[in-house]
């Protein structure tokens, strides 16, 4: 495979680029010829998953929040994620800047309206009529919830690892160096590699499904502007034109291009919540975010536990109970995401100390998560009926938005847009905000799956990255056909088989930072005396060198 590497001009691991490329292909070709067979298999796969270890997924995050939170307050939060006496590259300012470019725009984008409406027309808690004020409240609480502390603790444990064993050990920047502690020279061996791998096809499939996520929200937008329709055909040529375009940025290295663009995107993002807040109930939206601090962390303890255990009790559940359908849903797609962010954030975050590092990352993306949704939130609430005094007064103008998150979950945004002034001025920019989110992330994301096959953060070939984009886009493609009527569902069937393995992977990275924490200089004693370390830091230097 060596000398193959050499005729086609690739500088990567031969075994993990061909194994990773070769898994890809033949999935695609599966795709094509048996689309029913595998669409069967993923279902019950899903099914099974969900219903015996929906619970793990459920306590998992939680277990990684209270390490996180244990790592930062203890003795071990002093030490730097970098050579000694590193120092930020970033100032705070341009590092939350980075962290909220990295990893929460197109999330917010799909679910700010959708996910807070449809748990307010259809309350998963026992007990809760539909569009009341307890509804509101408990919708609330819950999409915060998902999108808030514990989507980001997804994204913290990778990217500590990756930081203290990348940035301060100078390992291959693979997946697999995290577990050095754990297999020291067995990292380059089979094993290692069989890490890599499963590491980079979770990554493709984690973005793959997000493309196609993305894609259904930018046809539901153009849809709703210019009739085009938004059915599979459509979903797949916006596909195949945004992927274009970051197979073009790849070629042209527009690297510095990408980042400015990312940037101007973050603004415009932020510009489109200032515009809901000013033009909406502004008021009535600054009071919510305020009670949204409060409903959040009142109601935390109660949701990070809840796993549905009592399913056949519970309303508006299907055959796994509700949360198969959303919290099981979420952890499993943004644990797929965590090595790309994880990669991502460490780079970004050289220098840091653990403590920083960890309440950075958690805290900053969370208070704006919270932020978003408050004002997205409470006032798509308000525009479809808060309370059955005020649905009544509305009339026929009530339950307009839930009926549209009921027909098309991405069609959510671009109906909400429709009770605000400039509506089709606001659907259009909100069509270009999706649209350079989704270019953006398929340039980072090739990039990302290139590194995790070359053991080098330098970028390799530009036909590496290339075949990584167009990997992306196919796959996402293939989902889409697979999914056809079913849509998200099918979708959440694909991540929740494909999220299981990353997410045990995952978890296994506490027991090795644990041991890393143990052969660390702590209460001032520097490496030079402690034998243990020193050999630890010179196995695993002289491991970058010979072998990356």
């Amino acid at each position: 495979m060596e000398n193959l590497a050499r005729r086609l001009g690739l500088k990567t691991d031969p075994t993990i680029f061909f194994a990773s490329a070769g898994f890809t292909i033949v999935f695609v070709i599966a795709l094509v010829l048996f689309p029913e067979p595998i669409g069967d298999a993923f279902a019950v796969g899903r099914s099974w998953i969900v219903v015996n270890l929906g619970w793990f997924f459920i306590l998992g995050v939680n277990v990684w929040l209270g390490f996180l939170i244990w790592a930062a307050a203890s003795r071990h939060g002093h030490i730097r994620l970098g050579a000694k006496g590193s120092r930020p590259e970033y100032s705070n300012l341009s590092w939350f800047t980075m962290l909220f470019a990295g990893g929460i725009g197109t999330v917010l984008m799909f679910w700010g309206v959708a996910e807070p409406i449809s748990h307010f027309a259809n309350p998963p808690l026992p007990g809760v009529e539909p569009y009341t004020q307890e509804a509101a409240r408990d919708a609330m609480s819950i999409a915060i919830y998902h999108l808030g502390l514990h989507t980001w603790t997804i994204f913290t444990l990778p990217g500590l690892a990756f930081a203290y064993f990348i940035n301060r050990y100078e390992l291959p920047v693979r997946v697999s160096s995290v577990f050095y502690p754990l297999l020291r020279e067995g990292i380059h061996g089979p094993f290692g590699k069989a890490i890599d791998i499963a590491a980079i096809l979770g990554t493709l499939f984690g973005v793959a499904v997000s493309l196609g996520l993305g894609s259904s929200q930018i046809a539901a937008g153009l849809d709703a502007l210019f009739a085009t329709g938004d059915g599979a055909t459509v979903q797949v040529m916006i596909l195949a034109v945004l992927t274009g375009v970051a197979i073009v940025s790849i070629v042209v290295g527009l690297d510095k291009g990408v980042r400015v663009l990312s940037n101007l995107n973050i603004g415009m993002a932020v510009g489109l919540m200032i515009f809901v807040l000013v033009c909406g109930s502004t008021l009535f939206l600054l009071r919510g975010i305020v009670e949204t601090f409060g409903l959040y962390f009142n109601n935390l303890p109660r949701l990070a536990f809840w796993n549905d255990m009592l399913a056949d009790e519970t309303p508006n559940t299907d055959d796994w109970g509700w949360q198969g359908s959303w919290t099981v849903f979420y952890w499993a797609w943004t644990v797929t995401w965590s090595p790309f962010i994880g990669l991502f954030v460490a780079r970004i975050s050289r220098g840091r100390t653990i403590r920083g590092f960890v309440f950075g990352v958690l805290l900053a993306p969370s208070l704006f998560t919270l932020i978003w949704f408050s004002i997205f939130g409470w006032q798509a609430m308000e525009f479809d009926g808060l309370g059955t005094a005020a649905r009544a007064a509305m009339g026929d103008q009530a339950g307009q938005i839930s009926a549209a998150v009921a027909e098309s979950v991405p069609l959510a945004m671009f109906a909400f847009f429709e009770n605000l002034p400039l509506t089709e001025l606001v659907q259009g920019f909100a069509v270009v905000i999706v649209a350079i989110f989704f270019a953006t992330s398929s340039d980072s994301a090739s990039l990302v799956v290139d590194m995790l096959c070359t053991g080098n953060a330098a970028p390799g070939p530009v036909r590496q990255r290339v075949f990584w984009g167009a990997a992306e886009g196919l796959v996402a493609a293939m989902l889409i056909i697979l999914a056809g009527e079913a849509g998200l569902t099918a979708l959440q069937q694909v991540i929740t088989v494909v999220g299981l393995p990353i997410f045990v992977l995952v978890s296994m990275m506490i027991p090795s930072l644990i041991r890393g924490f143990t052969l660390e200089e702590i209460d001032h004693v520097t490496i030079g005396t402690r034998p243990e370390l020193e050999g630890f830091h010179s196995e695993t230097s002289a491991s970058s060198e010979s072998k990356s």
